[in-house]
């Protein structure tokens, strides 16, 4: 995971392509010909250390949470159509908590260090609609050490499926459900995105890179057995689980995720997460017909 990151300039191939170290980038990844393009090197890792890598240019394009697109976005522009969103229920960015999150407004709550974008989520419901403002400590993804000096925590990713499956002792809120109540919009949790001077110095690379990444959504959203059955084996739980969870999932980012993004950045914005406003910059073809 993240070899790349170690290797000298003259080691490392052209262009580098991050992939988040979670099953919820799988559908966009899992057909994606990896050995067809010879400038082309996959580099996995969890989402802080992506947005870092991305942000620093020791990779050039590939999913990226979408707080990590707002801190740098001069440097980035934005595949169309791949991201991670939900409208609701997301299964995978969860909060455990000892009582209602009403009763929690000046708890204390513990946060992985791996991704931002659910972070900041949590920090907007709490502080905004809630209108609390809370203790965070961060702390190992480790739910069990985390509740035992905090009065909630925040998992992501795989962490957070592991645990919703044997943890029926605290109460758990889907952060996309409750954004969903609290707004009415669609949540983006990551984007694909692409470095500008990645773009201007491999235009035809970049545009078949982000051809492949569609071809393959495609195709697992046409049949996503195979990548359930991939779950079951690696993760474990039931195929109906991953199936479902598979199918739930949503990676376009046409209008409707652009606007529930859009208002993510604005309250990030209002509450001093983020120190700017934050446009959304579409990639488009840069090749020469």
């Amino acid at each position: 995971m993240g070899r790349i990151l170690n290797k000298t300039a003259a080691e490392r191939p052209g262009v580098r392509i991050g992939r988040i170290d979670y099953t919820n980038v799988w559908p966009v990844f899992f057909h994606f010909p990896e050995h067809l393009l010879e400038e082309v090197e996959i580099v996995q890792a969890v989402p802080t250390t992506l947005n870092r890598a991305m942000a620093e240019g020791s990779i050039h394009l590939g999913p990226i949470s979408s707080f990590g697109y707002a801190e740098h976005y001069e440097q980035y522009e934005i595949f169309p159509d791949l991201s991670v969103s939900c409208y609701g229920a997301v299964h995978s960015i969860l909060l455990f908590h000892k009582k209602p999150l009403e009763e929690l407004r000046f708890g204390k709550f513990a946060l992985p260090t791996t991704s931002a974008t659910s972070v900041n989520l949590l920090k907007i419901i709490m502080e905004k609609f809630l209108e609390g403002r809370p203790e965070y400590v961060y702390c190992a993804p480790k739910l069990d050490d985390m509740l035992r000096q905090a009065d909630a925590a925040l998992l992501i990713g795989d962490d957070a499926i592991r645990a919703s499956w044997t943890r029926r002792d605290v109460m758990v809120t889907d952060l996309g459900q409750k954004w969903a109540e609290l707004t009415g919009r669609w949540m983006t949790f990551a984007v694909w995105a692409v470095r500008k001077d990645a773009i201007e110095r491999w235009p035809g690379v970049i545009q078949s890179v982000y051809q492949a990444f569609q071809r393959s959504k495609r195709i697992g959203l046409k049949n996503p057995r195979p990548i359930a059955e991939r779950a079951v084996a690696e993760i474990g739980g039931s195929l109906t689980y991953w199936m479902h969870y598979f199918t739930n999932l949503n990676h376009d980012f046409g209008e409707p995720q652009q606007a529930g993004l859009s208002l993510y950045y604005r309250y990030a914005h209002e509450l001093g997460l983020l120190p700017r406003s934050v446009p959304i910059q579409l990639w488009t073809n840069h090749t020469v017909a």
